[in-house]
């Protein structure tokens, strides 16, 4: 009989992702997946699950769930309180919650995702080979609601490997440092809006989410007037809209885009602008 946990408070935003569904750019499709894979790693290593299984995660207000048989389970990530039916259990290593009982991730305590991998993963079916949720094409299970039923892989029961003292969760960033590499249009920029791009402070907008981090701070003004054609974007481009305030890409952007990309940073530091609040400042960096 499959394990289900019954979601009881679904949180602000929660969703089902792993490591996404790579290959499918040419369609229109976006990579998806966890927008802090380390987090999401390292929860399911402690979970005893392979890497990149399915996980929960959720969005600044965390997310509530019963079982209807013992399950084990690892909240990490953004820090937050954890208690099974209201008794304090630990953040950051494994918790045995019982049949019936109810395991809540509170609101973050810092940063803003929290992930919650499950002894057997997240066992809802894939679509293009990935069980992630793609907030901008709509691909993949929706959004956690009240009262979702969300069956849980095979291994369920297993024991939990042996656990160092302490896991190595990074904290959440004071200041977001990017390294950025010029390209491909970065030519469309000032050479002072070059300066400004790798000198200048900004900050994360509130308006930032999965798509996106998007900044506040100096405009960089172009050196070009003009309007390019639709081409290709890629995870960690850093596009400059009209309002010349960069954006930086994150796993559900989409494929391609018009207005120019000044940069682009590497993958590896996507991970800490998952846990940017807005109000953090941003700095670019050559790499």
């Amino acid at each position: 009989m499959t394990t289900k946990l019954t979601v009881t408070r679904p949180g602000a935003l929660t969703t089902i992702q792993d490591a996404g569904r790579t290959g499918h750019a040419h369609l229109g499709v976006p990579r998806s997946g966890a927008l802090d894979a380390p987090a999401m790693h390292l929860a399911n290593r402690l979970a005893g699950n392979p890497e990149d299984t399915a996980v929960l995660e959720t969005t600044l207000t965390g997310c509530a769930l019963r079982p209807d048989a013992d399950v084990t389970l690892v909240i990490g990530g953004a820090p937050c309180r954890v208690t099974v039916n209201g008794i304090p259990a630990p953040w950051g290593t494994p918790v045995r919650v019982p049949a019936g009982a109810t395991l809540d991730a509170g609101p973050a305590t810092a940063g803003i995702r929290s992930y919650v991998a499950v002894a057997g993963g997240i066992d809802v079916p894939p679509v293009l080979g990935s069980r992630s949720t793609d907030l901008l094409s709509g691909l993949g299970p929706a959004p956690l609601a009240q009262g979702d039923l969300l069956p849980v892989g095979g291994a369920a029961h297993a024991t939990p490997p042996a656990l160092p003292a302490a896991a190595p969760w990074p904290a959440p960033p004071a200041e977001l440092v990017l390294p950025a590499r010029f390209g491909p249009r970065s030519d469309w920029f000032t050479e002072a809006a070059l300066r400004t791009f790798l000198t200048a402070t900004y900050t994360v907008s509130v308006h930032s989410n999965r798509i996106g981090l998007r900044t506040e701070g100096p405009p960089l003004e172009r050196e070009s007037a003009g309007e390019l054609p639709s081409e290709g974007m890629v995870l960690g481009a850093v596009q400059v809209p009209p309002d010349g305030r960069p954006v930086v890409f994150l796993h559900d952007h989409p494929t391609t885009g018009g207005y120019p990309v000044i940069a682009v940073v590497p993958e590896p530091a996507l991970a800490a602008a998952a846990q940017a609040v807005p109000g953090t400042p941003v700095r670019f960096a050559p790499c």
